[in-house]
C-alpha cells in the first residue's frame, strides 16, 4: 500500500503527522543553514525539516538498514560551479544526523544488523504511520 500512492503526497501526508510529535522539531539554526555545498541557498519551505523527515523515513523504510552516508549521497545533488561543468555533491550530514536522531528518539526507526549491512531500519510504529498516512492520501485521490 505504501508504494502504490504518488511518493511526493506520501511525504506531504507523512509531514503532517510528524509536526505532530513531540521528539521532531526543527532546530534553531535550520533557518539560516543550506542542505548542502552544492546549494546555493537554504530552503524556502517553512516546513522543510518536517518533510525532509518524512522522506528519509520514507527511503529507510524502502531500502534500510541505511546509515547517514548513503542518505547524504541519496539526497545530494549538483553544484553548480560557474563555467566549469557540474559536479555531484554530497548533501549537509548534520542535519540528516539530527534527523535521524529524532526519529529515533520518536522511536519510529532503530539501529540494526542485517547481515553485512549495518544501519537504520524502521520499527512497527513507522510502519503503521506510513500505511496510515499512505491510505489517506488513497482515500483523498478517490475523493477526486
Amino acid at each position: 500500500m505504501i508504494y502504490e500512492v504518488d511518493p511526493r503526497k506520501l511525504i506531504e501526508v507523512t509531514a503532517n503527522e510528524l509536526k505532530k510529535m513531540d521528539n521532531i522539531a526543527a532546530p534553531s539554526w535550520a533557518g539560516f543553514v543550506k542542505t548542502g555545498s552544492g546549494k546555493d541557498k537554504s530552503p524556502i519551505r517553512e516546513d522543510w525539516w518536517y518533510v525532509r523527515a518524512a522522506a528519509i523515513l520514507r527511503f529507510i523504510h524502502k531500502n534500510g538498514p541505511l546509515g547517514v552516508g548513503k542518505l547524504r549521497v541519496h539526497f545530494g545533488g549538483k553544484a553548480n560551479r560557474g563555467v566549469k561543468p557540474d559536479k555531484f555533491q554530497q548533501a549537509s550530514g548534520n542535519h540528516i544526523r539530527k534527523i535521524l536522531q529524532q526519529l529515533e528518539a520518536e522511536k519510529l526507526i532503530k539501529q540494526e544488523q542485517k547481515g553485512s549491512y549495518k544501519g537504520r531500519v524502521t520499527t512497527g510504529k513507522a510502519i503503521i504511520l506510513l500505511r496510515k498516512a499512505s491510505k489517506n492520501v488513497k482515500a483523498s485521490k478517490e475523493e477526486n
